[in-house]
């Protein structure tokens, strides 16, 4: 009997948990039908774009800086009214966070899929926007990344791939020429995280100082997670280089900055667009002083739209921008603006519209290649003077 009483006990609580995931699933149904009939009651249509970045971990300050500029982008469209095929258009982003981790960014990039987003803006890591890029390629969905600057990414032959910032190889090519005839270095160390980005555009530099007859006396590496950088930096110390170039993000180049000081190494560092954001400077303290890192788009005092994108953004979110925010909000625009000109919200029928994109946005210029990397990608490279990054030299930019 006791068996028995125990047994319909267990049965009861089976049936009450399935009643009560029964009862949850009705609620999210109810939930999802209610917004759908809120839409409809006002006449208007939702069309999800999807927003991928790493909105968790050591650079989350840059994956909620892509992510407030998308929904700048997306608040801005909705408050225009956008008209589409006759349906008034209420855009809603759709948000994920890849944690910069590349396994989770493929999840994170089937889930768009499946939520029926009609296009992505993102990712943020060259490392995740790669491996995400096949998924979005088999669904069709075009695929825009407003910082993702690794050159295989649009070298893999997808339609759906595309990018509101230069590459790797003309950021390399740009920093390296301000190395060796700017700055006058001849010898020359380099570390990078070994993720897709900070690898790929030190292997670009490199190339890029090599070429113009500066020596890499040391090449170390490190990780996008290490905050430690002792045993390397006392290895460089010993081939006592002029310069230092850092592959990777601001959240180690701080800390590298601090402990070069330290160890009193007297060369100067240098990075990529990783690495140019107000966070390297408080990471770094004093020793944010004098360093340099490169962005790749044109000063933003020389964007055209940026004045105001920047007295809407901190309006709105009370934080100054990082770094990719105005990209960000720039890609969300030309997935819109392309979906206008085919007259449909459709990704099969406004894909082909994407490549044609010819307008100016907070940015600049943005146009298309033939293989979806932005034409005349602008490079800047900054140094930090009396605690704020500085414009020293621009390269490229739309003639």
């Amino acid at each position: 009997m006791n068996k028995i009483a125990r047994l319909s006990l267990m049965a009861a609580a089976v049936m009450s948990l399935a009643a009560c995931g029964k009862q949850e699933q009705k609620t999210e149904a109810a939930a999802s039908a209610g917004a759908s009939t809120e839409a409809a009651a006002s006449g208007e249509t939702i069309v999800k774009i999807g927003q991928v970045s790493p909105m968790t971990g050591p650079i989350a300050h840059l994956g909620k800086d892509n992510e407030y500029g998308a929904t700048l982008a997306i608040d801005d469209l909705n408050k225009q009214g956008v008209t589409i095929d006759g349906k008034k258009i209420k855009f809603q982003l759709v948000s994920e966070d890849d944690q910069g981790d590349p396994k989770i960014g493929t999840q994170v990039a089937q889930r768009l899929v499946d939520a029926g987003v009609v296009g992505v803006v993102g990712h943020l890591n060259s490392g995740t926007t790669i491996p995400a890029s096949k998924i979005y390629s088999d669904n069709g969905l075009p695929q825009i990344s407003p910082s993702a600057t690794n050159p295989d990414y649009t070298k893999q032959g997808f339609k759906t791939t595309f990018r509101v910032i230069a590459n790797d190889v003309q950021q390399g090519a740009s920093l390296g020429d301000f190395a060796v005839n700017n700055l006058k270095a001849k010898n020359i160390a380099i570390v990078d995280d070994r993720t897709a980005y900070g690898q790929g555009l030190a292997d670009q530099f490199e190339k890029a100082v090599k070429a113009k007859g500066a020596t890499v006396s040391k090449r170390e590496y490190t990780t996008n997670s290490s905050t430690d950088f002792s045993a390397i930096l006392t290895s460089i110390k010993s081939a006592n280089p002029d310069l230092v170039f850092y592959g990777g993000m601001d959240a180690q180049a701080g800390p590298m900055a601090k402990q070069m000081k330290k160890l009193g190494i007297k060369a100067k560092l240098i990075g990529g667009d990783g690495m140019q954001s107000p966070e390297f400077i408080k990471l770094a303290g004093d020793a944010a002083e004098g360093q340099y890192a490169s962005i790749c788009g044109m000063p933003r005092e020389k964007m055209p739209g940026f004045a105001d994108f920047d007295k809407k953004f901190k309006a709105k979110f009370g934080t100054d921008v990082q770094i990719y925010a105005p990209y960000e909000y720039d890609a969300v625009n030309v997935l819109v603006d392309s979906m206008r000109r085919a007259n449909s919200t459709d990704p099969k029928k406004y894909l082909a519209e994407v490549g044609k994109t010819d307008m100016t946005g907070v940015t600049g210029k943005i146009q298309f290649d033939d293989k979806g990397d932005i034409k005349n990608g602008a490079v800047t490279v900054y140094e930090v003077k009396d605690g704020k990054w500085v414009e020293k030299a621009t390269s490229g930019g739309a003639k």
